[in-house]
C-alpha cells in the first residue's frame, strides 16, 4: 500500500488539474455568451420606446436617376435617444430632406425594386445623414412607404 500512495496522489492531482483546466477554458465562453445574449435582450425596445426615438419624413416627391421615373416615398428614422430625436426634428426639413432628395436623384428605380437594394439605399442614406448631423446619432433609416411610377 505504501508503494501505491504516490501513484494515487499523482493520479488525483492530475485529475484535479484537468478539471480545473476544463472549467477555466469552458467557463468564460459560457459567461461571454450569456453576457452577449443579455445585451441583445436589453437592446430590444418596447413600442413606446421606439416611438420616443423615431421620426418620420413623409411624402417626398422627386425624380429618380434617369428622367423617366418619379418616386413618392416616406421614411422613418430611428435615433439613439430621445434628445437626439428632438435635435433631429429641428433640422429634419432643412438638412435631412435635401440629403434624401439628392440621394434619390442618384438612384435608379431598379435599385429600389428589391429588398436588398432598399437595404443598401437605407444604409447609404443613414451614413450620409450621420455625416451631416452635428453628432451622428441616427441608428437606422427605413422606407415606410414607396411608389415608383413612370412619368
Amino acid at each position: 500500500m505504501k508503494k501505491m500512495m504516490p501513484w494515487i496522489a499523482t493520479a488525483l492531482l492530475a485529475i484535479t488539474l484537468i478539471v480545473v483546466v476544463v472549467i477555466v477554458m469552458i467557463g468564460p465562453g459560457k459567461n461571454d455568451n450569456t453576457h452577449t445574449a443579455a445585451a441583445a435582450e436589453e437592446k430590444k425596445l418596447t413600442a413606446d420606446e421606439i416611438v420616443e426615438v423615431s421620426s418620420e419624413l413623409a411624402q417626398i416627391k422627386t425624380n429618380l436617376a434617369g428622367a423617366d421615373r418619379i418616386i413618392i416615398v416616406s421614411f422613418s428614422f430611428e435615433l439613439s435617444d430621445k434628445k437626439a430625436k428632438e435635435d433631429f426634428e429641428k433640422i429634419k426639413n432643412i438638412t435631412v430632406k435635401p440629403i434624401v432628395i439628392q440621394a434619390l436623384a442618384d438612384t435608379k428605380a431598379e435599385e429600389l425594386s428589391s429588398a436588398k437594394g432598399m437595404k443598401q439605399f437605407n444604409e447609404r442614406l443613414t451614413r450620409l445623414i450621420n455625416e451631416a448631423l452635428p453628432e451622428p446619432k441616427l441608428k437606422s433609416t427605413s422606407v415606410s412607404d414607396i411608389v415608383i411610377a413612370p412619368i
